[in-house]
């Protein structure tokens, strides 16, 4: 027993990822066997904490597992002591990034030292495509819409051909006709905006519930901020009363008789 303990004392310690630990069953104090291929021996180690990543969209995707080690051990395991692939470099506040790279690419050469920003703006091209195709649908959409909220609007003024024609016999004017129609046009189109933001957020929350389940991440796939509600209100009422005036526009510059169906 004495042995043993000693022996596991000797082994090196490793943080094994929270998601690897939950699909292998494995607990801090167990012993794990490490191997840089399936063939290979391996090294064993215990595990001594098991950790959460923070969310990252750049390896989410991935759905790989990951264990980090002291770098002795690691370079132990791969067998390649004092070579690293690369590593962070923390500045002072204050301190410049770009100018603390340029001088460290040019005090020596074997390697390239890159600001985070960088290195952020490079591993971020595949989201910021897929950011402009959704820029893109939703350009197509908002167009789509408009043209078949216009069309909407239109059927309604037509339903109220025979009410317009009343209105304008018993000298209802123009401007309060066109005005009626304007609010309900801005009255519909508010309502759209309230069914379509409560259908948002229930999407976006079945959603991140389904892939933060899926990837076992805490990362958000769907946001909805105030300002993207804001500004679906404002477009959605700026075209519900755009529509609404062209309608009305039509309706009212129509004499009383034909609207009536005599003329």
């Amino acid at each position: 027993m004495l042995l043993a303990i000693l022996l596991a004392a000797q082994l090196p310690r490793v943080a094994i990822e929270g998601r690897l630990a939950a699909d292998l069953r494995l607990r801090v104090g167990d012993t794990v066997v490490l191997a840089t291929a399936a063939e290979s021996p391996g090294v064993r180690a215990i595990i001594g904490a098991i950790y959460r990543p923070a969310p990252d969209p750049a390896s989410v995707l991935k759905r790989e597992y990951r264990i980090r080690l002291h770098l002795p051990d690691l370079a132990q395991l791969l067998g390649a002591p004092d070579r690293v692939d690369r590593f962070g470099v923390s500045l002072r506040p204050g301190a410049s990034a770009e100018r603390t790279a340029a001088r460290l690419n040019a005090a020596a050469f074997g390697f390239h030292a890159y600001p985070s920003r960088a290195i952020a703006a490079e591993s971020s091209q595949t989201f910021l495509v897929v950011s402009r195709f959704h820029r893109a649908i939703a350009v197509i959409s908002i167009v789509a819409s408009a043209v078949f909220l216009l069309c909407i609007m239109l059927l309604k003024v037509e339903e109220r051909r025979a009410d317009a024609a009343v209105m304008r016999f018993v000298g209802v004017r123009r401007r309060t006709i066109f005005g009626a129609l304007l609010l309900e046009a801005a009255l519909v189109a508010l309502l759209g905006s309230a069914i379509g933001t409560g259908i948002a957020f229930a999407a976006g929350a079945l959603t991140n519930a389904y892939y933060q389940r899926l990837f076992q991440t805490r990362l958000i796939f769907s946001l909805i901020t105030p300002s993207i509600v804001a500004f679906s209100v404002l477009l959605s009422l700026v075209l519900g009363l755009g529509a609404g005036a062209l309608a009305a526009a039509r309706l009212v510059r129509t004499r009383p008789m034909v609207l009536w169906g005599r003329g």
